[in-house]
């Protein structure tokens, strides 16, 4: 993303190499190297290299694989203690600064992190999950007034979009904007949604998963300055809350859903006219805030989905060969083992669909891989039986007991 989209962004090297304890045994370290970005607003500097410093922490744990709990106080744009805890899976055992810069009202440091496993980390967080991202809904709509900004939900999924796909992380984000849906049925306590809309916007986007929101407050607050300062613009506080929901395509299940709340200061005029796509409205204090939430609805997503399999389906049967929907994008090299289970699907008498998957002990390896597919094979002396299109496919991993579908 170009740096006047005020995104925050990382780019992550990894290299790794063994570290002898002095112990009868070795464990994996992994060196980092990440740059994270913040707006300066205001002119805090300080403010800005806390946020960079932490934006570049975050995307190196979890790009490393591990579960992110928290992130040590920053002080002074220096992490004030040692180590960083990981949930369950390691620490970051030492920090370097390596660069700082500030360009173009951003703020930018490049980090090098050293990541030791203190446990096995998750095997599944190499292979990229690819989500579909819809248009958000506006629940109020007679809350954009102000600004006029009743184009918002389409603006704002377009840069939760782009957000995703700045970041070097498990999610690989398909847009699925252009089309306006009624989200409200997959945020209800019934989950009265429809199962065939999930199906269609998958299989449209080449996605195991789909993800929608609903903006439910955007109204403006109480006026900032004094009406007695005339010399002033006028500003208010104005809110922003939105829910996020998480579907498994291939269950049809809810997986992970979360409510953001913030508020920031809007500049401008009551009676102008804002054009939720410029510049001047994301390099607002009201657009850095609704930014901040994308940012962190990015890592909370990476989080929820890095450590599940990578699953997909059989588009095409030729004999002992098949074709998969799993590609170069999802991290698919050749010579990657993949297993099958049959796929089951159930409806309840109110017509609510139920999937499941039947373990086989087929196995396959990779022989050709493309973008978004790849040719498999069978590695068994035993033919492939009652194997058919739509089956799924799941990408095996060196921790695998067995394969299961959950």
């Amino acid at each position: 993303m170009q740096t006047q989209t005020r995104q925050y962004t990382a780019t992550l090297k990894a290299c790794c190499f063994l570290v002898g304890l002095g112990v009868a045994f070795e464990s994996q370290a992994e060196w980092f190297e990440s740059t994270g970005y913040a707006v300066i607003d205001d002119g805090d500097i300080a403010k800005a290299r806390h946020a960079a410093i932490k934006d570049a922490v975050r995307q190196a744990l979890i790009f490393s694989g591990a579960s992110v709990s928290s992130v040590q106080t920053i002080a002074d744009g220096v992490l004030s203690q040692d180590q960083v805890k990981i949930k369950s899976h390691g620490e970051v055992q030492q920090i370097n600064l390596i660069e700082e810069r500030q360009e173009s009202g951003q703020f930018s440091v490049t980090l090098h992190l050293d990541i030791f496993a203190t446990h096995s980390q998750c095997k599944q967080s190499k292979f990229n999950k690819q989500v579909a991202v819809t248009r958000s809904q506006l629940l109020q709509p007679q809350q954009a007034r102000m600004g006029q900004i009743y184009d918002l939900p389409e603006a704002a999924s377009r840069r939760l979009f782009e957000t995703l796909n700045s970041r070097n992380m498990a999610v690989k984000p398909v847009p699925y904007i252009a089309a306006p849906i009624n989200v409200k049925p997959f945020f209800s306590q019934q989950f009265d949604y429809k199962d065939g809309l999930i199906e269609e916007i998958a299989t449209r986007t080449n996605s195991q998963f789909v993800i929608f929101s609903q903006i439910t407050d955007i109204a403006d607050g109480e006026q900032q300055n004094s009406d007695y300062a005339f010399w002033e613009d006028d500003s208010y506080k104005r809110s922003f809350k939105a829910n996020f929901a998480l579907f498994d395509a291939l269950t049809m299940e809810p997986l992970w859903q979360q409510y953001y709340t913030t508020e920031g200061t809007w500049p401008f005029k009551k009676t102008q006219l804002v054009d939720v796509n410029s510049n001047q409205f994301w390099r607002s204090d009201y657009g850095d805030k609704i930014q901040e939430v994308f940012n962190k609805v990015s890592y909370d997503l990476s989080t929820a989905v890095s450590c599940l399999p990578t699953k997909g389906k059989i588009l095409h049967i030729d004999g002992n060969r098949l074709v998969v929907n799993l590609g170069l994008t999802h991290g698919v090299k050749e010579g990657q083992l993949m297993s099958i289970a049959h796929r089951s699907d159930l409806s309840d008498n109110a017509g609510k669909r139920y999937s499941f998957g039947i373990q086989t002990i087929n196995q396959l390896r990779v022989v050709q891989v493309n973008q978004q597919s790849a040719i498999v094979e069978n590695i068994d002396k035993r033919p492939l039986s009652n194997i058919q299109l739509n089956d799924i496919i799941v990408i095996e991993t060196a921790e695998d007991d067995g394969f299961g579908f959950e």
